[in-house]
């Protein structure tokens, strides 16, 4: 047996406005703990899902980037419809995903909005229906009413315990709800499971236009996301109580007992007791009220009761509790005088081109001006960090930060960056290349301010950055020619790394790593844009090769960073390690390589690390943590700055492959550590708080490099 829990987020949830908006609607909000409802749902039905089964939501494109960003960690597969066609499609779609993986896979459908306190309540029931499912059998849950109640549907049972189903009744009125549960009737809880097969055979008989659509919307293969196609669009709109279980003979109606409720309006969010938010003050002759404050906001009250004050930052409701149910007319006038206090917050395109905007201006007249000042020597030379005070740090340099920066500023001036740019590169690549370059033609990593060398060693990671800085110093017309014959002459000088196994070897304390061939990588992309089909694409080549072979597990699609000589996973933990953040490196430079030959096997495999990458989300800070081991498990729950910009390029790169909202999420959250001044902060802790300590110049490649790619994928949103 494989159960596979479906979550449909379909719905708004107009009758909770103002805090429910089409574009965010009640499911993603935290009406009754410090879980949203979605997030409540997964951790309901996350256990019975076991080894054999797997989560599968579906959802409309408007909500995937909610979902995404709820989902955190947790493994599931989205399924996104082009259109609402109410819940038959929809249910019809996740049946024949899960047909195609486990023909005797059982379907457990839930809504993602309803409340139901008692996860193992809810549990037991749905293995107390299994047996019943197995054998062919709907099985939905009917539960035991508490009080008569018009807000909900009835199901009529045949018998006591287990049974057939009479009739569904829609929401009566107050005095027939009272009969029906005289009468012994249940609440259509709308959850129900079935084996996917035969949900499938019923839909052949009863609306075979559903699924026919829903197979031919489902594509072939996919990976955690999958969008369905627009053959989609021919399903009727019909819901599954009208399209198969108001007709099927195999329905059948479990009672249950668990506390549940879809929190249809406030009344019912009040009920549950813990729906309060924010800060608020009444008098001491006032009675309950339900009170939901934004943040900032107070709300103050003086001899009322039985309210429900809903405060956002834009709208405000107040109505009586046992009213609630005629919000919804009221927000369907609202719709027509002002719709954009119904719909929320702006949609994924929208809300990246503000964000785009406010960010190019922060490089612009903020970073860039500071870096190019403060954070020059005399000497033409970078410093190594500056202070909260504004003071440079470091009385060392080392290569990566002068080729990083050099490289910043080349394409700050092919950005169009009106300060000082060229005379930067010019004299920085200069004073590096007086300071530390070697009799081999390599560079060294560390000297003094003054240049004397304090470290000799020829980092391979070094190297490449070099490689980079000429490419891009080159690109943006500083001495072209010069920065060439550098570049091949470094490359010559690379053949002392060269390992017989393939690739080259690294001078540190692990010589074969993945991290410092992508970066090679990157420098020779940089290159065979300037000198296309020759030595640099050669490289280029190898270095995919080792890549594909070694460096990307060929089971699980995801990198691990150190191996042995004949590029085995290394010995201990070294050899276990995995980084989001060159998860989502490789994807970008994977692509970017792939389309440029047409390759097929670097699209599939910059999808998989990308999805390993998301991996290392941290729910509760939106941001990529440090490091995962080859389970795929946080080892270390610090999310260093860098790891936000390459989450930020790869979802950049793959939007047309991704849904809505990954980009935005990664640029909120590497926002956060962006300050004001044009410093950052580079270490955010596990318990949410920064590492206090200087902003390193090393970053700023990361974030510009983040910039590049956003300018590159939405120029119009950059530029505002």
């Amino acid at each position: 047996m494989a159960i596979f829990p479906v979550i449909l987020c379909g719905g708004v949830g107009t009758r909770l406005w103002p805090a429910s908006r089409d574009r965010r609607p009640k499911q993603f909000l935290n009406l009754t703990g410090d879980l949203s409802l979605f997030q409540e749902t997964l951790a309901r039905v996350a256990p019975l899902a076991g080894e054999d089964g797997r989560i599968v939501v579906v959802a409309g494109r408007d909500h995937a980037a909610s979902i995404s960003e709820q989902l955190g960690d947790t493994a599931a597969v989205l399924l996104i419809e082009p259109a609402g066609r109410d819940s038959a499609p929809a249910m019809a779609a996740a049946a024949e995903w899960i047909l195609r993986r486990r023909p005797d896979g059982i379907a457990l459908f839930v809504a993602s909005d309803h409340h139901i306190p008692d996860g193992e309540g809810f549990r037991a029931s749905v293995v107390e229906g299994t047996k019943a499912a197995e054998a062919g059998r709907i099985v939905t849950f009917g539960v035991r009413p508490n009080t008569p109640s018009s807000a909900y549907g009835y199901i009529q049972p045949d018998g006591p315990g287990l049974a057939g189903v009479r009739r569904f009744v829609e929401k009566p009125d107050r005095q027939r709800a009272e009969t029906y549960v005289a009468d012994g009737y249940l609440w259509n809880s709308g959850n129900f499971m079935v084996r996917a097969d035969v949900l499938m055979a019923e839909l052949e008989r009863f609306a075979p236009e559903v699924l026919t659509a829903a197979r031919r919307a489902l594509p072939d293969g996919g990976g955690a996301t999958v969008i369905l196609t627009d053959a989609f669009n021919a399903a009727p709109r019909i819901s599954i109580d009208y399209a198969v279980m108001e007709k099927s003979d195999r329905v059948s109606v479990l009672p249950v007992d668990f506390d549940w409720s879809d929190l249809g309006a406030w009344d019912a969010v009040a009920e549950t007791g813990g729906a309060d938010r924010g800060l608020s003050i009444s008098s001491e002759d006032g009675g309950a009220n339900l009170v939901r404050a934004a943040e900032g906001m107070v709300v103050a009250t003086i001899g009322v009761s039985d309210l429900a004050i809903i405060a956002e930052p834009d709208a405000v409701l107040v109505c009586r509790l046992d009213r609630s149910q005629e919000v919804k007319g009221l927000v369907e006038r609202l719709r027509k005088i002002s719709p954009v206090h119904v719909e929320g917050a702006p949609s994924g395109a929208e809300a990246l081109a503000g964000l785009a905007r406010a960010f190019d201006g922060w490089m612009r007249f903020n970073a860039l001006p500071l870096w190019a000042t403060i954070g020059v020597a005399g000497d033409g030379g970078f410093h190594e960090a500056i202070d909260r005070d504004g003071v440079p740090v470091g009385d060392f340099r080392r290569a990566r930060v002068q080729a990083r920066q050099a490289w910043v500023y080349s394409v700050a001036g092919q950005a169009g960056w009106a300060g000082p740019w060229r005379r930067l590169v010019k004299e920085g690549l200069d004073r590096f290349e007086e300071t530390s370059r070697r009799p081999d033609g390599l560079y060294r990593t560390r000297v003094s301010t003054g240049g004397e060398v304090l470290d000799d060693t020829a980092s391979l990671y070094d190297q490449a950055f070099v490689l980079l800085a000429f490419a891009a110093a080159a690109q943006a017309g500083v001495e072209t020619g010069r920065m060439t014959a550098r570049a091949q002459a470094l490359r010559q000088a690379l053949g002392g790394l060269v390992h017989p196994g393939g690739g080259w070897r690294e001078d540190a304390a692990h010589p074969f790593q993945a991290n410092a061939h992508m970066h090679l990588l990157e420098a020779c992309l940089a290159w065979e844009a300037l000198e296309p089909g020759g030595a640099w694409s050669v490289m280029a080549d190898e270095i995919v090769g080792l890549a594909r072979r070694a460096f990307i597990e060929s089971d699980g699609g995801f990198l691990r960073e150190f191996f042995d000589a004949d590029w085995r996973p290394a010995a201990g933990e070294a050899g276990t390690l995995v980084e989001p953040g060159h998860q989502f490196e490789w994807a970008w430079l994977l692509t970017r390589w792939g389309r440029a030959r047409a390759d097929d096997w670097s699209a599939g495999a910059a999808r998989r690390l990308y999805e390993t990458g998301l991996r290392g989300i941290s729910a509760s800070r939106g941001v990529a943590v440090d490091e995962l081991d080859d389970r795929l498990a946080v080892r270390s729950a610090r999310a260093r700055l860098w790891p936000q910009t390459e989450w930020l390029k790869a979802a950049l790169i793959l939007e047309a492959d991704l849904p809505p909202g990954h980009a935005v999420r990664a640029l909120k959250g590497l926002r956060a550590y962006l300050e004001p001044t044009g410093l950052w902060r580079d270490k955010l802790e596990g318990d949410g708080g920064f590492v206090d300590e200087p902003a390193p110049a090393s970053s700023l490649y990361h974030i510009a490099a983040a910039w590049v790619q956003l300018r590159e994928s939405r120029p119009r949103a950059a530029d505002g």
